[in-house]
């Protein structure tokens, strides 16, 4: 993410969410009306563009990873609601719109972002002319000059409530030092607390295939300059949330069955280097 400029990554991220809207099957994995009016006139054509094509399976496969976690987070922010938890958490917001579709009426929503990503999704929201939630609060953050937890504070998160953590689409581009320091903060949550997070496996760990889809997607993100730098196999990943008393680990196979089952498209996960997570404390 360089200074002055909104995280490339994250409109991809959004494209493609909002390419499920128009173009895939019903039933939905994701059914997210906002997902193309927050775009607008500004990325209408780019839209347009947004790859699938079925020759492109490794496109559409990643358009399926992409939605499928939105839905695990979400899915697994309603447990988190009925086990009492209060407070919802998205570190890496981008575009994210749950905010704007929130079901849980109790639930205030802090999403956490550079302050430049942070700019751009609001003037998009100001132009499509979305309400913004009453129960959102915007929490802006440079993680490189600011505090995670000390920003959080000053916009008014409770730190003795059970909160819920969604980490989508950040684990890859950390340091192992970033990572680990906010895990660290996530477990000093209150008994109850929760994170969703995707994380994606190292390319030593993939077939021949996979590497190649690997090195395409790497080389994109490396020219938006958001390079790739932390990956994990599930065993290590499991040693870094050893605070966490409950996991679940999934992949591609437990993705199609519980998301991509029966459908009249090809939407599906493909590959095995994507995963989901999600831990209690």
């Amino acid at each position: 993410m360089q200074d002055a400029r909104p995280s490339r990554t994250a409109l991809r991220v959004a494209l493609r969410r909002a390419a499920h809207q128009l173009y895939d099957a019903r039933p939905l994995v994701l059914d997210d009306p906002v997902a193309v009016p927050i775009l607008g006139e500004s990325y209408a054509e780019e839209l347009q563009r947004t790859p699938t094509r079925p020759d492109r399976p490794f496109s559409v496969g990643l358009r399926a990873f992409l939605v499928a976690r939105s839905r695990y987070a979400e899915d697994t922010l309603a447990q988190a609601v009925a086990r009492g938890v209060t407070q919802y958490v998205l570190l890496g917001a981008g575009l994210d719109t749950f905010a704007h579709r929130n079901p849980h009426s109790h639930l205030r929503v802090f999403e956490v972002d550079h302050p430049a990503t942070q700019r751009w999704k609001r003037e998009l929201i100001e132009t499509s002319s979305l309400p913004v939630p009453e129960n959102l609060i915007y929490a802006p953050v440079d993680f490189e000059r600011e505090s995670l937890p000390e920003q959080l504070l000053s916009v008014g998160f409770d730190r003795n409530a059970p909160t819920f953590f969604a980490w989508l689409g950040v684990v890859p581009y950390l340091t192992l030092e970033a990572f680990r320091t906010t895990i660290a903060f996530v477990v000093s949550q209150p008994t109850g607390s929760g994170i969703v997070l995707d994380y994606g496996q190292p390319r030593s760990a993939l077939p021949f295939l996979e590497k190649l889809a690997h090195d395409s997607l790497a080389a994109r993100v490396q020219l938006a300059g958001e390079p790739f730098q932390l990956f994990f196999t599930p065993p290590e990943i499991a040693t870094e949330l050893r605070g966490f008393h409950t996991l679940e680990d999934i992949g591609s196979r437990e993705i199609n069955l519980r998301y991509f089952a029966n459908r009249t498209d090809d939407l599906k996960m493909l590959g095995s280097a994507g995963r989901l997570l999600s831990a209690w404390l």
